[in-house]
């Protein structure tokens, strides 16, 4: 068995940033900084008038991140999350607990429960975050996948109502790319006009670079370090959902993080999803959604969505863009 459970570092977002830093005029300032959160490293580069104003900002950008984290998390034992887990029948949840469910409701419900926010069993059950997982037996992966699904819960207002007393909730497809955003929001607060934030690969561009719109490598499914294609974007979410960022090997066989909600196995039918959008939430639960229906069902799902295009890696590695994705094509 061969085990890959990488940190998140985004390198080549990370060079594109310390090649905006030095191209910046000197009549303005830089900074870039990054924390070890949700799992992954966040990095906020943001060019603005001075020091202090960057500080501030990128300072309440983190603090609203990690309050956020601490809300929406599986892994804290108080927050909303966990709360709506150990309870029977659901409950009042905070209103940025309500606004992540809303948005993933919808998502569940527009693409036929490809997007699942009642994969908590699951996802314990195959305990990814172990050192040595393995395949679990069929008979557990039925009963964790036993009365999941987009009807499985019902959101009123901020009052949360589950359908069955197991479902464990979890946010994990989308709630980062909503911390994210609400990051943005902050920065945009302190007046900051030109900045990135990523999240191992949900990333928010606002603005440009000095001389153009930025440009973003995506990762190459199946060439460590690679590029598969680079788009320009300006105010916009870049999200890529790949079956490279977490998995294990059994007997020859790759087990991923991304699992079909109507099986409880890893989704087989692409390697990668790429969705620009303008909110990283809901690129994130679009990206996950595409990846499990595969690439025409996804396409198809795609085009709901007028301010979303995509690029899509089969899992025999054809490529299959939305008639949009060429807008964002840059030069590599």
């Amino acid at each position: 068995m061969s085990w890959n459970r990488p940190l998140i570092i985004g390198l080549i977002f990370l060079l594109l940033a310390l090649g905006w830093l030095r191209a910046r005029s000197t009549d303005t300032e830089q900074l870039r900084r990054s924390q070890l959160m949700m799992g992954t490293i966040v990095e906020i580069v943001a060019s603005g008038e001075s020091r202090g104003q960057l500080e501030a900002a990128i300072d309440d950008a983190f603090a609203e991140m990690a309050r956020l984290d601490r809300l929406l998390s599986r892994h804290y034992q108080d927050s909303d999350v966990t709360r709506l887990s150990q309870s029977d029948k659901g409950g009042r949840v905070a209103p940025d607990t309500a606004e992540v469910i809303a948005l993933g409701l919808d998502v569940a419900r527009r693409s036929n429960g490809a997007f699942d926010l009642t994969l908590g069993r699951l996802k314990t059950l195959w305990r990814l975050d172990d050192e040595s997982p393995v395949v679990p037996e069929h008979a557990a992966i039925e009963r964790a996948i036993a009365g999941i699904g987009p009807r499985s819960l019902e959101l009123n207002g901020r009052h949360l109502i589950k359908r069955s007393p197991q479902l464990m909730v979890d946010l994990g497809g989308v709630a980062k790319g909503y911390i994210v955003d609400r990051a943005i929001g902050v920065l945009k607060q302190h007046a900051i006009t030109d900045a990135a934030v990523n999240a191992g690969g949900d990333m928010y561009l606002l603005g440009q670079h000095p001389e153009h719109p930025w440009r973003i490598g995506i990762q190459h499914p199946r060439k460590q370090g690679g590029i598969l294609a680079t788009v320009q974007v300006r105010d916009r979410a870049v999200v890529t959902s790949g079956d490279y960022e977490r998995f294990f090997e059994q007997d020859g066989q790759r087990y991923h993080h991304i699992y079909n909600p109507k099986t409880g196995l890893p989704a087989r039918g692409c390697q990668s999803a790429t969705v620009i959008t303008d909110s990283v939430a809901l690129g994130d639960a679009l990206a996950t959604a595409i990846f499990v229906l595969g690439p025409q069902e996804g396409l198809e799902l795609l085009a709901d969505y007028p301010n979303a295009e995509g690029l899509i890696v089969a899992a025999d590695g054809t490529l299959h863009p939305s008639p949009g994705w060429a807008a964002y094509q840059g030069t590599p």
